[in-house]
C-alpha cells in the first residue's frame, strides 16, 4: 500500500511540475498578448475595439478550458489506485443464519407489579404504640405479634366503668325497697281481714240459705247475708287494686331507668374488655413489610395504617391494553413479562381477567397477568412489559431485528446485507411481516441457506469484502461444510 502511494505521488509531480511550467509560460505569453493588445487598444480608432475585447474573451476561455481538462486528467489518473486502495478493505461484521421457525405477532403495554394477597394492619384502638420494631422488607408469618398498644387509659375507663356499674345495681335495689314498711304492713292486714270477712260473709249465706229453704228463717235474712257477701267482696278488690296501683305508680319508670343505667354499665365493662384484648396488633398474613408509616414511641389512632403487608407468592401485572386489541386477547392466554431492570430477562405468565369497561379517556381496557412468584424475581409496585402472543406462524422465514434497515420506522419494507461464499457483502431488498422484541419475519428476498450481517451492516457498501468475528468463525465454518 505505501509503495503504491508513493508511485502515484512521484507521477504526479512528474505530471504536475511540466502542466505548471507550461501554465506559467501561457500566462506569461497572455499578460504579453494582454499589454500589446492594450497598446493597440489606445491606439486603435473605436471601431476595432470590439473586434480586440472578443479575442481577449477567447484567450481566457482557451486558458480556463486548459486548467479544467488538467484536473479532470489528474482525477481519472488517480482513479484506479483508489479503487484498488478500496479493494483492499475488510469490515469485521457479525452475521447470522436466516431461519426457518415459528413466529407470532406480539402486542404490549407497561404494567405494575401487585400482590395477589395484601393486608393493611392497623390498630383498633388510639394508644401508644410499644414493641414496634423496624420490620421494612422483612418476613413475617400470620399470628405473630408484631406490637402492642399501651392500654393504661383502658384499664382507667374500664375501673371507672365498674364503679358506674356498682351504681347503677345499687339504685336499682333502693327502688325495689323503696316503700315505707308500716304502711305495707298496714296494708297486708287490711287485706288479710277482707279476705276473711269474704269468707264469713260467704259462710253466712250458704247457712241463712239452708234454713230458708227449711222454712226456720225469713227472706230478709237471707238477702241481708248476700248483701254481707257483696260488701266483702268490693271491699277485698279495692285494698287489692290501691296496693298495686301504689306500687306499679311509684316505682315502674324508676325501676326500668335502673335497669337500664345496669344494662349500660355492663356492656361498657364488656366493650372495654374487648379493646384491650385487640391492643395486640398481630400479622393478618405471612408475607412481606413492604411499608412502615409508625415506630415504636408514636401514637397510633383508631383505624390509621401502621404497616402493609404482602404475600408475594403470586403477584399480577396489571396493564391496559387499547380497546382495538382487547378483541384478540383471551383469558388464559399465554403473556411474557420483560422486567425494566433486567432487560435480558423474561417470564412467562397467563392472562386471569380482562376488564369488562373501559377507561373512555384513553380508550384503553386493564388486563391481569397472574405470575407464580416463588423465587421473589417481582417485586411489589415495580413496573414491568408485557407482551401477548397473536397471530401464530409456525413456519417463517426469520433474521434478527438488527438484521434489516427498514425504509421507515412503520414500514413493511428494508434493506438486508447478505454475505455469500466469498465473504462479499451485497445489499438485497426483502419485505417483512412480523415483527417481534427479538426477530423479524421475512416474507421475500432471502432463503433459509443466507447469512445476514446483523452487526457492522450500517453504510456498508454493497460489495464489500467482510471478516467474521471470533464468535462467529464456527457459525462459518458449519456453513461452508
Amino acid at each position: 500500500m505505501e509503495e503504491s502511494n508513493e508511485k502515484i505521488n512521484k507521477e504526479m509531480d512528474e505530471f504536475v511540475e511540466p502542466n505548471i511550467e507550461s501554465t506559467k509560460e501561457a500566462d506569461t505569453e497572455s499578460a504579453e498578448i494582454v499589454e500589446i493588445v492594450n497598446d493597440d487598444f489606445e491606439d486603435d480608432p473605436p471601431a476595432s475595439k470590439k473586434s480586440q475585447l472578443i479575442i481577449i474573451c477567447l484567450i481566457f476561455s482557451v486558458l480556463i478550458f486548459a486548467i479544467a481538462g488538467w484536473w479532470f486528467w489528474t482525477k481519472n489518473a488517480l482513479a484506479p489506485e483508489e479503487a484498488g486502495s478500496k479493494a483492499d478493505v475488510v469490515v469485521s461484521v457479525r452475521v447470522a443464519k436466516v431461519v426457518k421457525k415459528r413466529i407470532a405477532g406480539e402486542v404490549s403495554a407497561v404494567g405494575s407489579v401487585s400482590p395477589v394477597r395484601q393486608a393493611i394492619v392497623s390498630s383498633n384502638s388510639g394508644g401508644q404504640i410499644k414493641g414496634l420494631r423496624r420490620l421494612q422488607n422483612e418476613y413475617v408469618r400470620q399470628g405473630v405479634l408484631l406490637a402492642t398498644i399501651d392500654t393504661r387509659d383502658l384499664q382507667a375507663q374500664k375501673r371507672e366503668a365498674e364503679a358506674v356499674l356498682k351504681e347503677a345495681r345499687l339504685n336499682l335495689q333502693t327502688l325495689r325497697k323503696s316503700t315505707i314498711p308500716q304502711s305495707e304492713i298496714q296494708t297486708d292486714k287490711d287485706l288479710r281481714d277482707a279476705k276473711a270477712s269474704v269468707d264469713i260473709s260467704r259462710n253466712l249465706f250458704i247457712r241463712r240459705t239452708d234454713l230458708y229453704q227449711k222454712g226456720g228463717i225469713a227472706l230478709k235474712d237471707v238477702e241481708a247475708a248476700q248483701l254481707a257477701v257483696t260488701h266483702a267482696e268490693s271491699n277485698l278488690k279495692f285494698l287489692e287494686r290501691s296496693k298495686n296501683l301504689r306500687s306499679n305508680t311509684a316505682n315502674s319508670l324508676n325501676l326500668e331507668t335502673a335497669r337500664a343505667r345496669v344494662s349500660q354499665a355492663e356492656q361498657r365493662i364488656k366493650t372495654l374488655q374487648t379493646q384491650m384484648e385487640l391492643s395486640e396488633i398481630r400479622a393478618p398474613i405471612s408475607g412481606y413489610v413492604i411499608e412502615q408509616t409508625q415506630f415504636d414511641g408514636e401514637y397510633a389512632a383508631a383505624g390509621r395504617k401502621i404497616l402493609t403487608i404482602a404475600d408475594l407468592s403470586e403477584v399480577i401485572v396489571k396493564t391496559q391494553f387499547a380497546d382495538t386489541v382487547i378483541t384478540r386477547l383471551r383469558v388464559g392466554d399465554e403473556a411474557m413479562i420483560y422486567l425494566d431492570d433486567l432487560s435480558d430477562f423474561k417470564i412467562s405468565g397467563k392472562v386471569s381477567l380482562i376488564s369488562r369497561s373501559t377507561d373512555p379517556a384513553n380508550r384503553a381496557t386493564e388486563v391481569w397477568v397472574n405470575y407464580v412468584n416463588d423465587a421473589g424475581i417481582l417485586r411489589a409496585r415495580s413496573s414491568a412489559r408485557v407482551v401477548i402472543s397473536e397471530n401464530e406462524q409456525l413456519s417463517a422465514l426469520t433474521v434478527p431485528n438488527s438484521a434489516v434497515s427498514l425504509d421507515t420506522s412503520n414500514s413493511k419494507t428494508g434493506v438486508v446485507m447478505v454475505v455469500d461464499g466469498e465473504n462479499i457483502a451485497h445489499e438485497r431488498r426483502v419485505e417483512t411481516g412480523i415483527r417481534t422484541i427479538e426477530e423479524t419475519q421475512i416474507v421475500s428476498g432471502l432463503t433459509s441457506d443466507d447469512l445476514v450481517i446483523i452487526d457492522g451492516n450500517y453504510a456498508l457498501p454493497d460489495g464489500t469484502k467482510v471478516e467474521f468475528k471470533k464468535e462467529e468463525s464456527t457459525r462459518r465454518g458449519e456453513r461452508i461444510r
